[in-house]
């Protein structure tokens, strides 16, 4: 492992732009796509960058990347597309349904263009990321490079679900927008207003929290019910997702991944890497940063934004400008702020058990490196009306990132295991999983997993997390708990914390114990659970590193 200076970029030559054009195309079905064309104001022809974006076409130009103008003057002609039934784009939305033939067509238009060398790209984040595999998988031939960001790559594992339990405040933040937009295209006043102010203030308070009165009163603007009543994998969902489109996928085009420590969807996107690395013959690269899926995070060091990253990328992939630097694999460290530059994503190989006698709720439990020589039982009662919180981390991205939980981990719903002080420094890089035995007083109950750094000075800031839910006969003996991935150099005196909860709302639905679904559960039918966290030679609970 190296560690990185910093990324020094191609000076570019700018020049003029003409004033942006708006440009529709029809679809193989004939749906009109609008979108903006902007290209430099010079002789010459020039690849295509493709956004194509679900969130409207004007007001998504800026939110995480530079102006189309920034890179029109850098050399590229860049075409900003309303997907089908958002903008003025004709249709209904329907999340990920057409962004197949759809996006192949816009490809193919797209490379016809003005200006146009013939050659496409695709870049963007979350649904634009998205849209990009799904053009992929049917190899249009103009497209020679995809640069998906914060995008995932399962549709039930990343955007609808994550270990069983349903993704409530980012799943339901989306489809009120969504909803809202859908409102304002047929000029539904009341509607728009009404969803409009659900989605800046979750209405997570409501009678069926998972199914507020909101999204009941106009479902027929969203998506949200058909992913809330299919809670497990199925063609349904392989239908709309790339992971089941992967042998459809050409080796030849070139794939960067942009992903971000505090990304609900990150998950997908390093298991994107792995499938994609082991198939590809064209450059295929994995940059995680400090960001979220609503951009840049609080981080130490410096972090190359969005745009020099892949401005880098399509001036070597497509222009064939620049040199080729650095691994397959490049991670921001979130401790130190330095970049490291791996061939691979380690896997969780280093063990650390867990052990207890019995006070972990009051901060007694511990991690370490020797299996404990005595049978332990860690006692956590889950009480819905209190539900313990949510606090940074990925699944909330409205408020994601690094917080200090300290005063969450002396809850007594909260059972805490940590290590101790470290003589010397520790680099986390890849994977991390937590295998645990555990048991509940209910059919169905849910099991929360945080990993954080407790600094010297006492703060708690998390790495890495992971959630379940357990349905009544599901096995838990262990339960494996994936963690998603970290990277991390614990300094001198610091040492490693899991906590683990039966809730963490609102990111997840609370569990109400009974096995109901989440869409037919009010707040007055939770029930108080109990669980029972094992440890020690028989029911050995462990977490797994990558060290």
């Amino acid at each position: 492992m190296t560690h990185l200076a910093p990324v020094i970029h191609q000076s570019h030559d700018l020049l003029p732009v003409r004033p942006p054009e708006t440009v529709s195309m029809r679809t193989r079905d004939g749906a009109r796509l609008d979108a903006d064309l902007y290209r430099p104001d010079a002789a010459g022809t020039w690849p295509v960058l493709l956004l194509r974006v679900a969130c409207g076409r004007r007001t998504a130009l800026t939110s995480h990347y530079a102006h189309p103008r920034w890179y029109a003057a850098r050399g590229y002609v860049v075409v900003v597309q309303d997907v089908r039934g958002c903008g003025t784009s004709d249709g209904r939305f329907r999340p990920f349904e057409a962004e197949r033939e759809d996006g192949a067509d816009a490809v193919a238009w797209a490379a016809s263009l003005p200006g146009s060398s013939g050659v496409v790209a695709m870049y963007g984040c979350g649904y634009a990321g998205m849209a990009q595999w799904l053009a992929l998988a049917e190899r249009p031939a103009a497209l020679r490079a995809v640069a998906p960001a914060f995008a995932g790559w399962d549709v039930f594992s990343d955007w609808a679900y994550e270990g069983g339990a349903f993704r409530l405040a980012d799943a339901m933040g989306w489809a009120l927008r969504a909803a809202a937009e859908a409102a304002r295209r047929v000029e539904d006043g009341t509607g728009h207003r009404i969803l409009s102010d659900s989605a800046r203030s979750l209405p997570i308070d409501d009678e069926i929290p998972s199914r507020p009165q909101a999204l009941r009163d106009y479902a027929r603007y969203s998506h949200y019910d058909d992913w809330l009543t299919n809670p497990v994998p199925g063609q349904a969902w392989a239908a709309l997702s790339p992971k089941a489109m992967l042998t459809d996928m050409p080796a030849d085009v070139a794939v960067l991944q942009l992903g971000g420590w505090y990304d609900p969807r990150l998950a997908g996107t390093l298991d994107a890497h792995d499938r994609l690395a082991a198939r590809v013959r064209a450059p295929v690269r994995l940059v995680v940063g400090p960001w979220s899926a609503d951009g840049p995070a609080a981080a130490p060091g410096e972090a190359p934004t969005l745009d020099t990253l892949q401005l880098a990328w399509f001036d070597r992939v497509l222009k064939g400008q620049g040199s080729d630097r650095g691994g397959p694999v490049r991670l921001h460290d979130v401790e130190t702020g330095r970049w490291h530059d791996l061939p691979t994503l380690p896997a969780a190989e280093a063990v650390l058990h867990l052990a207890s006698e019995g006070l972990a709720n009051r901060q007694g439990g511990r991690l370490g490196p020797e299996m404990p020589d005595f049978e332990a039982l860690d006692v956590v009662v889950h009480d819905p009306r209190t539900p313990v919180p949510t606090v940074g981390g990925h699944a909330v991205p409205a408020a994601a990132g690094r917080f200090d939980r300290a005063a969450v981990d002396r809850r007594p719903d909260v059972a805490t295991y940590t290590s101790l002080p470290l003589d010397e420094p520790l680099l986390l890089a890849g994977r991390v999983a937590l295998d645990l035995w555990v048991e509940a007083d209910a059919p169905s109950f849910d099991v929360s997993a945080v990993l954080s750094v407790v600094r010297p000075d006492g703060q708690v800031l998390p790495l890495t997390q992971g959630h379940a839910r357990v349905e009544p006969g599901d096995p838990t003996r262990p339960l494996t708990i994936a963690m998603r991935a970290a990277c991390a150099t614990l300094a001198p005196g610091s040492a490693l914390r899991l906590s683990l909860a039966g809730s963490c709302f609102p990111a997840y639905p609370v569990n109400p114990g009974t096995g109901a679904e989440p869409g037919e559960t009010r707040r007055v039918d939770a029930l108080p659970i109990t669980l029972l966290i094992h440890s020690g030679p028989d029911r050995p609970s462990r977490l797994r590193l990558p060290t």
